[in-house]
């Protein structure tokens, strides 16, 4: 048996080991992500407006 064909037969045994979540699971993780990202953004988003105005009036331009 070749070692890469035994590396593969490995590494499936190992994913036959994994706890996979669920469906109702992956999808509260999945809205998890996607909210904190746009909080994230938003925040992000809006410190930039608030940084390159300030320095518009410091500036002048």
């Amino acid at each position: 048996m070749s070692k890469a064909y035994r590396f593969f037969i490995e590494v499936w045994q190992e994913l036959g080991k994994v706890t996979w979540p669920t469906r109702n699971e992956a999808t509260k993780m999945v809205l998890t992500v996607l909210i904190a990202s746009a909080l994230i953004a938003v925040f992000i988003g809006s410190l930039d407006f608030v940084l390159v105005n300030f320095i518009r009036k410091v500036l002048g331009s």
